[in-house]
């Protein structure tokens, strides 16, 4: 890291960049404050995830948590950085429900008449047109629905930080931080007003907030060609199937609370392929396989918030399987509670775990 001699003042160090520090560094774009970025991250589940914006549970249909006001803000802010750095990144992808009863197909019929999901559940079926989806009850239509091309955007993002020289590629010694007398924290030839931690499940190498409930959540996913196959939607059943072009398709993904890695493993292949092979009748070839830890919370709610000891020390993290939508709605609540005083929602605050935070 080519760290200056002299010591340089910010407001502001961002450590990791993934959805999460992205965002963040979006919010100080648009001000005066100075920033950087310290990302060592080379497997962050943001780099893995299929990007698929869809505002609905599809499971229970259901809302999640303040899940109309996150969409919209993620619509906008995804397609004013495409527009930014890369317009390839950002894709309205309808999504296709495929229902797997009758009970689930009126479950459906009535979400759709519900005031809160009528905008993003349309009431009249799709017919299946396709002879390799085995789709005997129709498909329901999410309106609405969006693709993000994360890592090309992540990419993208950090090309332009390298360019102003706020990107710094190496991991982050923790070790290495000071804490001032005023007020300041200073970390190697940095000083600054807070550091803010968006490191994903790297969290487990931090001290000061690895006690946290952050249990992760393994997932695996197969890119597959499948030249037959032919779709422009995504798919949803109890999987995804993401079209990527050129006859390629994302299919996944699994759930693994047990392992801690990011290693690929013959049993999600196993899990996904018989998953897929219930839905597509066509032949298809296994491309690549990929994995990511997904930093999840017991209680599947976000961990932000500064704290309680250390002032200067600020917490951007647990945002789970939903972190593409979500990424910029808890980057401005975050942000104005750091500048403006906002407080913040208690089931998103970190100080809801008072005592992992001694």
């Amino acid at each position: 890291m080519s760290y200056f001699h002299i010591m340089k003042e910010v407001d502001y160090i961002i450590v990791g960049f993934g959805l999460a520090g992205m965002a963040f560094c979006d919010q100080l774009s648009s001000t005066k404050l100075r920033y950087v970025v310290i990302d060592g991250q080379r497997d962050a589940a943001s780099r893995v995830a299929a990007g698929l914006i869809n505002p609905v549970t599809l499971k229970r249909y259901t809302m999640p948590y303040k899940g109309e006001e996150q969409f919209d803000l993620a619509s906008s802010y995804f397609q004013r950085l495409a527009a930014s750095y890369d317009k390839e990144t950002f894709e309205i992808l309808p999504v296709l429900k495929i229902f797997s009863s009758i009970e689930d197909q009126n479950n459906w019929f009535e979400a759709s008449d519900k005031p809160v999901l009528r905008r993003f559940l349309n009431e009249k079926l799709v017919k299946n047109t396709s002879e390799y989806v085995e789709a005997p009850l129709q498909l329901g239509e999410v309106n609405e629905s969006l693709r993000i091309k994360i890592p090309q955007l992540l990419n993208a993002y950090i090309d332009s930080l390298k360019s102003k020289a706020l990107y710094y590629s190496e991991n982050f010694d923790h070790s290495a931080i000071t804490f001032n007398t005023n007020s300041t924290v200073t970390y190697k030839n940095f000083i600054a007003k807070r550091i803010v931690f968006a490191e994903g499940f790297g969290i487990k190498n931090n001290p000061f907030f690895n006690k946290l409930p952050l249990v992760g959540n393994k997932g695996e996913y197969l890119i597959i060609k499948a030249p037959d196959l032919n779709i422009s939607e995504a798919l949803k059943s109890s999987f995804f199937i993401i079209p990527l072009g050129d006859d390629y398709y994302k299919v996944g993904a699994t759930f693994n609370w047990k392992e801690k890695d990011t290693i690929p493993t013959t049993e999600a292949r196993d899990e996904l392929q018989s998953k897929l092979e219930k839905v597509i009748t066509c032949a298809y070839t296994i491309e690549k396989q990929e994995a990511g830890m997904r930093p999840t919370t017991g209680d599947r709610r976000p961990l932000i918030g500064v704290h309680p000891k250390y002032p200067q020390l600020a917490l951007l993290n647990g945002l789970g399987t939903r972190g593409t939508m979500m990424s910029p709605y808890l980057a401005q609540v975050l942000f104005d509670h750091l500048e403006n005083g906002i407080p913040l929602d208690d089931e998103v605050s970190i100080l809801r775990f008072p005592k992992k935070l001694v």
